[in-house]
């Protein structure tokens, strides 16, 4: 009982702490009031020509909300900096109570903009709250390499049997010319490989000038066999020291495949249904199935139908070729069977006695037209 009464004083003091370890840190942030223009990089580097965007983030902290105006200011001759909002220049923001507004400070340099460094500011001023922050952008023309890969349809649908082609967007944000090496990384059996935006011409590396972009495509076949899924190809570009990669996502939805080959059955990734027989004989000849239609067949199952064969009343005897086929929703088997037909014993003594009268019928002919 002693140590029960222990136990139990021990987690009331737990549970006391934690509440006051909580209450300080609402307490602490409580503390916190005001209007501030917030960034995760307030020093980039660039280099003249280019185009880079910085996010920013408009945040309040405990106060009313307030119509704030946007400005940049101490942008050089020649440059051109813009806020954008929700995908488009703004200039002014509201942030609620406890709320941020996410910005973007996009900057275009001049080509002949010269190195060294630039220190803009960034201003948020309302009526009563006012918010600044500082940002350096430093200009240099000895950056390390960098690439980037768009792809235009990042996940495609299709079969087993679809040839997938990914367009993809290369751009060199590189100071100096590379040759880019492309490949790929695909599942097991896959076949990829990258050609020109227009041809056929098989690609390994890619030429771009400094800011250049170029678009090739990315060309994907799975195996026939491969099992309906969604399968992951990623598409990697590489120069010196820059490396950037994008993922195609392949969403392969199976297609049947059938076959017939006595008792061999069907082999495919995705179930066959609705499966029609039909048959090719001679003239004369009937075929019958049973069953005649298959409803479903699924991936690796067996299915057997009976197919009955009946000669022509007055088939000769010998070996015949029948052709049987099986079609369901676009895809379609046939396989050829040989039949072999015999005559039955009466029959060739039937046959025996019809030569035999025919030959004396001849015989009494010459004896008879001899004599005269």
């Amino acid at each position: 009982m002693r140590y029960r009464v222990i136990a139990l004083f021990s987690a009331v003091l737990s549970v006391v702490a934690a509440l006051c370890t909580a209450a300080m840190a609402e307490e602490a942030k409580s503390d916190v009031k005001g209007i501030f223009l917030l960034t995760d990089y307030p020093a980039v580097t660039l280099r003249p020509g280019s185009t880079s965007s910085i996010n920013l983030k408009l945040q309040n902290y405990g106060l009313p909300p307030e119509r704030l105006t946007l400005s940049v200011n101490g942008v050089p001759s020649g440059w051109t900096a813009n806020l954008i909002g929700g995908g488009q220049p703004v200039a002014a923001a509201l942030a609620a109570t406890n709320a941020n507004v996410p910005l973007e400070l996009r900057l275009d340099v001049p080509k002949d903009a010269p190195v060294g460094t630039t220190n803009l500011t960034v201003s948020a001023r309302g009526a009563t709250s006012n918010a600044t922050l500082p940002i350096e952008v430093k200009l240099a023309t000895d950056l390390p390499a960098k690439l980037t890969l768009n792809p235009q349809l990042p996940e495609l649908r299709g079969t087993s049997k679809s040839r997938f082609e990914s367009q993809l967007t290369i751009k060199n944000d590189s100071p100096k010319k590379v040759v880019a090496s492309l490949s790929a990384q695909a599942p097991q059996n896959f076949d990829a490989t990258y050609t020109e935006q227009y041809g056929s011409q098989e690609l390994n590396a890619l030429p771009l000038d400094p800011g250049q972009s170029k678009d090739v495509k990315l060309k994907v076949r799975p195996p026939n066999t491969v099992a309906a899924g969604k399968y992951k190809v990623t598409a990697k570009v590489s120069a010196d020291d820059a490396t950037a990669a994008s993922e195609l996502v392949l969403d392969i939805t199976g297609q049947p495949k059938i076959d017939i080959a006595g008792r061999e059955g069907v082999l495919s990734a995705a179930p066959a249904e609705q499966i029609e027989l039909s048959g090719s004989v001679p003239t004369g000849w009937k075929v019958n199935f049973e069953p005649k239609t298959v409803d479903r067949i699924a991936p690796n199952e067996n299915k057997e139908v009976q197919a009955m064969v009946t000669p022509a009343a007055k088939a000769v005897a010998g070996d015949y070729v029948t052709t049987v086929r099986a079609a369901a929703r676009g895809e379609s088997a046939s396989q050829s069977f040989r039949v072999a037909v015999t005559t039955s014993t009466i029959w060739g003594i039937v046959g025996i006695a019809l030569i035999g009268g025919a030959l004396l019928v001849m015989i009494g002919a010459v004896v008879w037209f001899g004599r005269r």
